[in-house]
């Protein structure tokens, strides 16, 4: 079965959004039998990967369709019950590859939420009635504030320890201590116990903002939402852009879109992605940006790229490397992203440039080993930039191929490089590439604009290695071999650990421990063996545990 990531609110079966002025309502109301796949229900608001597609598409949605939107209530549209988390049977029955990915990317689509408010000023508050449990509490967390009913009932709670041999590690945890502040031993608490916290003391331990009774609940909420929504900045009566669904080709060995191409060589598990840059100036103004919409390169490539990563992710797992090329104009590149920093005033110019930094992101967490190609006739420049520095290795051609009348291999910095899209450690992929040396990202900043050829793009560091054209395919064909022998799980281990050196921030946890402690404990037999508690879970039998520590 192939996973599609495209979908819209006519599409959606777990989902509402329903907007009024500066706020709008996202209620999730899951369908029991709309599971992406056979073998289980989605009871008590569960969710599975289709569930948190429509999430991430509501998300994406909010921001570029409803500029005028500052505040977003999230709730239930079930009695009793807020959201129970993330499927059990799902769980269960998944294999070990799509519980994981499954698990980063609910983590990307909230860490997309927390970014709305704190960049966007589109604000996310969780009303909470009724049972609000493991990865539904995470979902919770994700909102920057949390309301819970006090109605004696009402809970939240993080039971994977206790009830399934698992642990909250798609972000719970760390949201626990790292965002929300809580107390390491209320937390120990909080997360080895299966009935959850209520009430006032729900709101003492930090866990939850505020406490409302039922019959002023609903006040409460829309009280808080317009307060929070009067801080904002986002345009009042601007229009919004419409996200046309992607026009795009699936054959068995390639999936083609309009500036993006992904290409599989399944003999190899090399897929080779191919971005063509803009084939026409930057737009004249901010206008001329909103009349192209969603057909404006800048927001289409990046739609693009987003999605053909996801398709790579979730649907071709034995793909051992991918390959970035690009290809058109550098000096176009360049004005597209000028353009965007001069205007980032207006509310589509930012938003395209935070979609940029949330798409690079989702590059630098993709688990396959990633290698940029700057040949001649690409466009590494600015933004596209990011992509090479995103990479693993990155190879250079210098000068020419025999016979080629394309422009020479050249990789352009441009201002966008030293700031706009920072990694999950809060710090640049220049400054994480040159962590022991400094200042070597003030030379390159002093080489701004400049289309560097291989040799300078070498001595700035700012490639692997630059070969000529006798060596370089023999260069690529070894290493890219040589990459594909090796263990996939040793190669996940140390791409994770080198991609983010530098400090440590609430995402760089978030993701470590995805990729090192989900990673380990979805294979125990612990959590999901014959006896494991994953398996056992509402049989009403525990689980069989090993009780050795390791």
């Amino acid at each position: 079965m192939t996973i599609d990531f495209q979908t819209d609110p006519s599409k959606y079966r777990h989902w509402r959004i329903d907007t009024d002025g500066p706020i709008a309502t996202l209620t999730m109301d899951v369908d029991e039998n709309g599971g992406l796949f056979e073998g289980y229900q989605l009871k008590l608001n569960s969710y599975d990967l289709g569930v948190d597609i429509e999430l991430a598409d509501a998300i994406q949605r909010l921001r570029f369709e409803h500029p005028e939107v500052k505040a977003v209530v999230l709730k239930s549209g079930k009695d009793r019950v807020f959201c129970a988390g993330a499927n059990i049977r799902m769980l269960g029955g998944a294999t070990h590859a799509h519980k994981v990915n499954f698990c980063k990317f609910t983590n990307e689509t909230r860490n997309a939420m927390e970014a709305a408010g704190t960049l966007s000023g589109q604000t996310y508050i969780a009303a909470v009635q009724g049972a609000c449990a493991g990865g539904g509490y995470e979902l919770a967390l994700a909102t920057d504030h949390i309301i819970l009913t006090d109605d004696g009932a009402s809970s939240v709670a993080l039971p994977e320890v206790p009830l399934l041999a698992v642990l909250p590690g798609t972000g719970g945890l760390t949201r626990v201590t790292d965002k929300r502040k809580v107390r390491r031993d209320l937390a120990d608490v909080f997360c080895s116990i299966e009935e959850g916290i209520k009430g006032k003391r729900a709101v003492d331990w930090r866990l939850v903002d505020e406490i409302a009774t039922n019959s002023k609940f609903d006040e409460v909420v829309a009280e808080r939402a317009n307060e929070i929504a009067s801080r904002s900045d986002r345009p009042d009566d601007a229009k919004g852009v419409s996200l046309t669904s992607l026009t795009r080709t699936i054959t068995d060995n390639a999936v083609t879109y309009s500036t993006v191409s992904l290409e599989l060589d399944r003999e190899t598990r090399i897929a080779t992605i191919t971005i063509t840059g803009p084939e026409t100036d930057a737009p004249a103004d901010t206008d001329a940006l909103a009349s192209e919409g969603a057909d404006a390169w800048c927001l289409k490539f990046a739609r693009e790229l987003d999605d053909a990563i996801l398709h790579l992710r979730f649907n071709e797992p034995d793909t051992a490397a991918v390959v970035f090329k690009t290809v058109g104009d550098p000096e176009k590149v360049v004005a597209h992203e000028a353009f965007l920093i001069a205007n980032d005033g207006n509310w589509l110019a930012r938003e395209i440039l935070l979609y940029w930094q949330r798409l690079f992101k989702r590059v630098d967490l993709t688990s396959r080993t990633l290698v940029a190609l700057v040949e001649p006739g690409s466009c590494f420049a600015g933004p596209l930039a990011e992509i090479a520095f995103a990479a693993d290795r990155s190879y250079m051609l210098i000068g020419q191929f025999e016979g080629d009348n394309r422009p020479e291999a050249t990789l352009t910095l441009t201002e966008g490089n030293f700031g706009r899209y920072p990694m999950s450690n809060d710090l640049t992929r220049l400054q994480t590439r040159f962590l022991g040396e400094p200042e070597s990202v003030d030379k390159a900043k002093a080489a701004c604009r400049k289309a560097l050829d291989a040799s300078e793009a070498d001595e700035f560091g700012l490639v692997t290695f630059a070969y000529d054209d006798i060596d370089w395919e023999d260069e690529i064909r070894i290493f890219l071999e040589e990459r594909a022998s090796f263990s996939p799980d040793a190669l996940t281990g140390m791409e994770a650990n080198l991609r983010f050196a530098g400090p440590e921030t609430m995402e760089t946890r978030i993701f470590g421990r995805l990729t090192a402690w989900q990673n380990w404990i979805f294979q125990r037999p612990n959590a999901v063996g014959e006896n494991g508690a994953l398996r056992r879970y509402g049989s009403g039998i525990r689980g069989d545990f090993d009780t050795t520590r390791v």
